[in-house]
């Protein structure tokens, strides 16, 4: 295996973090707490596009502004009556698009062998796209940290996350974000979806030259 540059691996970590973050229900706290900066911090040392895209967040969302995101968010994810992009892995994977599918199953099976529970006050079910993208954050945050201390487990955790890329992530993230570009005026969500695909489609990529 390759020796990967430590600073762009804990830029990865670090905006996957936050990526996860991004697609919690928007508050203004949001801004004041750095979650912009940090995602175009990291996209710097990363990828030309991924940054050009981080570096839009912050003025869309100030532009836009938390009671118009929070419809958008609403008619995106939630509803009423039919939402635009689902965030749910089971509603891109499954015949039936509908929730908690063998999709799910599988891939909470996966967060148990990884040793990733889910917080308590998470009332969502396993394969939201938050608790994926912060799947792929404890993987790599494993991974870097395995790196460091040249770890014989390093193998076992490249191998789980490609296992998660390719069966399930991999997999649905691109329709997803591709029903918001599609389905959104929000610049802010759109961008969003942007960085979303993006990023995981290199991880994909970098998984499977590993």
């Amino acid at each position: 295996m390759s020796h990967p540059d430590p600073v762009a691996g804990a830029a990865r970590e670090n905006f996957c973090r936050l990526l996860a973050a991004s697609f919690y229900q928007p508050e203004a706290s949001l801004a004041k707490e750095g979650l912009f900066g940090g995602l175009k911090e990291s996209a710097a040392s990363l990828d030309g596009d991924l940054a050009e895209g981080a570096g839009r967040l912050e003025t869309s969302f100030a532009k836009e502004g938390v009671d118009a995101l929070l419809v958008e968010y609403t008619r995106l994810f939630l509803g009423p009556v039919e939402a635009v992009a689902r965030p749910y892995g089971s509603v891109w994977l499954s015949k039936e698009k509908t929730l908690m599918q063998e999709s799910s199953l599988a891939v909470l099976a996966l967060y148990r062998e990884g040793g990733f529970d889910l917080a308590e006050d998470f009332r969502e079910l396993p394969d939201h796209v938050v608790a994926e993208l912060e799947f792929l954050y404890l993987l790599l945050f494993r991974e870097n940290r395995a790196l460091r201390d040249d770890d014989a487990a390093i193998a076992g955790i490249v191998a789980l996350k490609r296992r998660f890329l390719e069966e399930h992530a991999g997999r649905w993230i691109a329709p997803f974000c591709k029903a918001i570009g599609e389905g959104s005026d929000s610049e802010f969500y759109r961008t969003i979806a942007e960085l979303t695909e993006r990023f995981v489609r290199l991880e994909c990529e970098r998984s499977r030259a590993a």
